[in-house]
């Protein structure tokens, strides 16, 4: 049995008849860039969040730079955000010409810590950027209080949390502005780059709209400088269609998980994902904690299942930030987690018969070690 980490071919069988559908539709109009698909996604989009508006985007970076736009990020201005997420997360700042800083996680959520969010605030903190990690919420109300009382703007990366809520509200529809990956392996994938933003304000989604397309109002008028950052209109019509599938997936998605934390959840060698009460975790990854991190992969990959490890060397231990002079033991929660954790297949097609497999391969891996 070879058991993928993610079955996109599976998913598209699914859904095969209204994918063909629109694209087709798309291709019969001509309509490729912009236009009413775009808008429609927009609206859908924004009204699922809980949001006000929405802006689509080329990509999940692209989101998270015009995020920081939204934000009024400056030169000299500081960024905070994790250590333990993609690299997009912290990398926008420099474009911006910001500099980021590294906050340690929860050790349950993986996510932001507001103690240490607190604690690392300084003068020149003008950004706070909470990554809501596999799939379950950052805590945003703490996050969001501590913002407000040092005046600082707060940007949820959503980009793995399609769907999730914290305590009750979808993310995207909790800070003032959010943004989204529509990278193929999310909950919500498009069929190459896309990306979006949810904004509360209408005037700033106007900017941001505007300095996603050239910084236009009008076809040949510009009000400033901008980027070439617009959401495909192939891909908002792709994404129109998996979005009224998207809270089924997320149900399929903890039920698997649920049968996974069933399976593993007596083995004393592995720590399974947790929920902290007040959340709903969407699971983009299924992801447990191992000693034996490396070798347990190996030995899942040699049977059929292929696990991956996400994010084993944190940002502050990278090359791109060696220039911060972090060294092992900066962020241990952080880094005791890159070391540890490991991502098991999980996708809304996958079949009770495969997570028991998955299951007894880890338990398997195990006792070989």
């Amino acid at each position: 049995m070879v058991i993928p980490l993610i079955d996109l071919k599976a998913q598209y069988q699914t859904i095969k008849t209204e994918i063909d559908r629109a694209i087709q539709g798309i291709i019969d109009n001509t309509s490729f860039i912009g236009g009413q698909p775009l808008a429609d996604f927009e609206a859908a989009f924004a009204a699922y969040c809980g949001a006000r508006h929405c802006v689509g985007a080329a990509s999940g970076t692209a989101a998270l730079h015009l995020g920081l736009c939204a934000a009024d990020i400056q030169p000299g201005d500081e960024v905070l955000t994790v250590s333990y997420t993609f690299i997009a997360t912290a990398e926008v700042a420099k474009l911006c010409g910001a500099t980021v800083r590294f906050v340690e996680i929860d050790p349950v959520t993986y996510c932001m810590d507001p103690a240490a969010l607190e604690a690392a605030i300084g003068p020149r903190t003008r950004v706070v950027i909470p990554v809501h990690l596999y799939g379950h919420p950052a805590p945003m109300d703490e996050i969001l209080r501590i913002a407000a009382a040092r005046g600082l703007a707060v940007i949820e990366d959503a980009a793995q949390s399609h769907g999730a809520r914290c305590r009750g509200r979808r993310v995207g529809g909790i800070a003032p502005i959010a943004t989204f990956s529509f990278y193929p392996g999310k909950n919500l994938g498009a069929y190459g780059d896309a990306g979006a933003l949810t904004l509360a304000d209408a005037a700033t989604a106007q900017r941001i709209a505007s300095l996603g397309n050239h910084g236009r109002s009008l076809h040949y008028k510009y009000e400033m400088e901008g980027f070439n950052y617009r959401l495909d209109t192939l891909q908002a019509a792709i994404l129109q269609v998996k979005l009224r599938h998207l809270d089924a997936w997320n149900e399929r998605r903890r039920q698997i998980a649920a049968r996974y934390d069933e399976l593993l959840r007596e083995v004393d060698e592995i720590v399974i994902p947790r929920t902290a009460p007040g959340y709903e975790h969407v699971y983009h990854l299924y992801v447990i904690q191992t000693p034996d991190r490396d070798g347990v992969v190996q030995y899942l990959r040699d049977h059929g299942v292929m696990a991956q490890l996400h994010y084993p060397i944190p940002l502050h231990l990278q090359p791109a930030y060696a220039y911060m002079g972090l060294r092992p033991g900066a962020f241990p929660v952080t880094e005791a987690l890159a070391e540890r954790c490991v991502s098991l297949p999980i996708y809304p097609e996958m079949t009770l018969e495969q997570v028991g497999y998955v299951a007894e391969t880890v338990k398997g891996a195990l006792v070989k070690a």
